[in-house]
């Protein structure tokens, strides 16, 4: 057999990628006031709200001495670390105050930094922007701020529901992305009497296409073999329903479930904690439904199920990676995974020769697999 047509061997690499926007917690977990921890790609931070409810970021560490800014006092505008009162605006993290010095001493405290980050909401979660590190010399100074907004679910109308759903995931950041687009594990991981099961698995066919900084699977009918699509069909004709799926850099994807007048999408996020962690979002908002009393409930317990699913999944494939073994992917089911690691690595070439990123795909695609 030709070495072409082995199945390939993959190992990944858990390197997490800086100069994105990452989703860091439910925005309803913080009121006004408040400050809450989060971890992102390793970095401690503390996400706050101020008295007029903006969201704020901190890195949780006083640049003085290290202490964690979330055990700070916060009287809704400066945090006041809590070892020497050293006081720190919210938004930007430039110093206010230093009760310790003196008159006599001249130490410029306005040019003092604690590691301040973009932070927005969007859809009900606070996101926080990690740049690329700073060099090592460099210490604390003043954010620059990204050229591009958070990301934002994509909607069809001005009257929607909106619902989300997390999970922690004990895998590395490239296991969360690459389950989250296999395409061959619903039957198995997924089994449920109103979903489908391993005896509807039938061959499918994908179109799919580059876009910028990721793929997309081109507007298709849903599969026939699961109970939401024969859902759909109360709101319009079965050749009229389609989905559009991207993925895009460095961890997003967005469905789009259209049925005439009627729409579902959703943007979903695995967001990198440590390199041996990662958490799953899943955002959505529709107009279907609307009606129909438990519609969001239903949705939600749904959401719910599913996502436990893969996190248990994921639960067990962690033991099974405890001593890194090679891994096989193989075409077609395999070949977004594939695409993924090609992205990553061209996104960091690219980023290491500041030449423009080579896109792994050089143009439209089908792909065929069982599920």
């Amino acid at each position: 057999m030709p070495q072409s047509d082995l199945p390939q061997r993959q190992a990944t690499d858990a390197l997490m990628l800086t100069g994105f926007w990452y989703r860091a917690l439910p925005a309803d977990r913080v009121g006004r006031g408040q400050l809450r921890q989060a971890m992102l790609l390793e970095v401690p931070l503390v996400i706050g709200r101020d008295r007029s409810g903006r969201a704020f970021a901190l890195r949780d560490a006083c640049p003085h001495r290290g202490m964690p800014l979330h055990c700070a006092s916060f009287n809704g505008e400066n945090l006041e670390c809590a070892y020497h009162g050293w006081q720190f605006d919210a938004h930007n993290g430039q110093c206010q105050l230093i009760p310790s010095l003196t008159g006599d001493q001249n130490l410029q405290v306005d040019r003092i930094y604690a590691g301040s980050y973009a932070c927005a909401e969007q859809d009900g979660f606070a996101w926080v922007y990690i740049p690329d590190p700073a060099p090592e010399s460099a210490g604390y100074s003043k954010r620059g701020d990204p050229a591009e907004p958070a990301p934002q679910i994509e909607k069809f109308s001005d009257t929607y529901k909106l619902a989300y759903l997390t999970a922690d995931m004990p895998v590395s950041i490239d296991h969360g992305i690459i389950g989250l687009m296999d395409p061959a594990h619903g039957p198995f991981v997924h089994q449920a009497w109103w979903w489908r099961s391993r005896h509807s698995i039938h061959e499918k066919k994908k179109n799919f296409e580059p876009i910028p900084n990721g793929f997309r699977m081109s507007a298709h009918t849903p599969s026939s073999n699961s109970a939401p699509y024969q859902l759909l069909r109360l709101y319009a004709d079965a050749d009229s329903i389609t989905t559009t799926i991207d993925f895009v850099l460095p961890n997003l994807r967005r469905e789009v479930i259209r049925a005439g007048k009627y729409w579902f999408s959703s943007l979903t996020t695995v967001t990198p904690i440590t390199r041996h962690q990662c958490r799953i979002d899943v955002v959505a908002a529709w107009n279907m439904f609307r009606r129909f009393p438990l519609g969001a409930w239903l949705l939600k317990l749904v959401f719910s199920k599913f996502v436990e699913q893969d996190r248990r999944t994921m639960e067990l494939q962690a033991e099974g990676l405890k001593h890194n073994p090679h891994l096989l992917l193989i075409d077609d089911a395999d070949r977004p995974a594939k695409w993924y690691f090609q992205l990553k690595a061209a996104h960091l070439q690219a980023k290491r020769t500041g030449g423009e990123m080579k896109h792994p795909m050089s143009g439209p695609v089908t792909l065929k697999w069982r599920s």
